[in-house]
């Protein structure tokens, strides 16, 4: 395999991915686990476990996305955390339409693609090596 180098558009898109999910990621969660009643969905009044779980899972997510592959310590960690993100799109969109609110599934679908471009970026295109 060749070497390649650090400033790679791929690799330059891959990390705004990262950071740009990792940080929506974080605000969401943060906001479900300590301000949701903040926020206007009409599903969180109604389901509070699955508020505080979700918040939890945002977290995680959040984190996988970005921590392992910048501290390259078993950077594989990231396209697993891309992986989970992905089923969990797939989860809030089986929800949303179950519920009748197909229409708001677009911001879904755009985190689970980009989801997959990192899952796709550094699982195959552009691997980080660990320390």
């Amino acid at each position: 395999m060749a070497i390649q180098k650090r400033s790679n558009p791929l690799n330059i898109s891959l990390w705004i991915v990262q950071i740009l999910l990792s940080l929506t990621f974080i605000y969401a969660g943060f906001m479900k686990l300590f301000l949701p009643a903040e926020l206007p969905w009409p599903w969180i009044s109604e389901n509070p476990e699955l508020v505080w779980i979700s918040g939890i899972v945002d977290l995680l997510a959040g984190l996988g996305l970005t921590l392992p592959s910048l501290l390259r310590i078993r950077p594989i960690l990231t396209v697993y955390a891309a992986f989970g993100t992905i089923a969990l799109m797939i989860s809030a969109i089986l929800f949303h339409v179950l519920r009748g609110e197909g229409d708001q599934i677009g911001f879904n679908v755009f985190i689970l693609i980009s989801a997959a471009f990192i899952a796709w970026g550094r699982g195959k295109k552009y691997r980080l090596v660990g320390r």
